[in-house]
């Protein structure tokens, strides 16, 4: 549940992306992660909850974290298909250097106050 201490307690930067179709010059498309919004949120590890991963035949260690933000028009928006990142880490060139696959999205309190996800360090959606 989604704990309201206040705006303190958001203390990140997150953007948030979509995947996009964009043509090439070839006529093609490909996906790219397209910024949408950027807004204070929660970062916070799930402990205990450390998954596993089996990537190029070696386990990869990948932590989930609880993300939270205020409830808003763009909040509603996000599912399961985005991702996000923390922007106060900023990018590498194109690539952001902390990014958060999103898993699910809750409205915790049914109010529409906050908005919660589960999301995995490291991996994209």
């Amino acid at each position: 549940m989604a704990k309201r201490a206040g705006a303190g307690s958001l203390n990140c930067r997150l953007t948030f992306q979509r995947r996009e179709q964009i043509s090439d010059e070839w006529g093609g498309t490909r996906g790219e992660w397209i910024d949408q919004f950027t807004v204070p949120g929660r970062l916070e590890p799930r402990y205990g909850g450390n998954a596993e991963s089996l990537m190029a035949a070696r386990m990869q260690s990948m932590q989930p974290y609880n993300l939270t933000i205020r409830g808003s028009t763009a909040a509603r928006q996000i599912t399961a298909s985005w991702r996000a990142y923390d922007a106060r880490a900023g990018k590498s060139g194109d690539k952001p250097n902390r990014v958060f696959g999103i898993k699910t999205v809750v409205n915790p309190d049914e109010r529409g106050q906050y908005v919660e996800m589960l999301a995995i360090e490291g991996e994209e959606n």
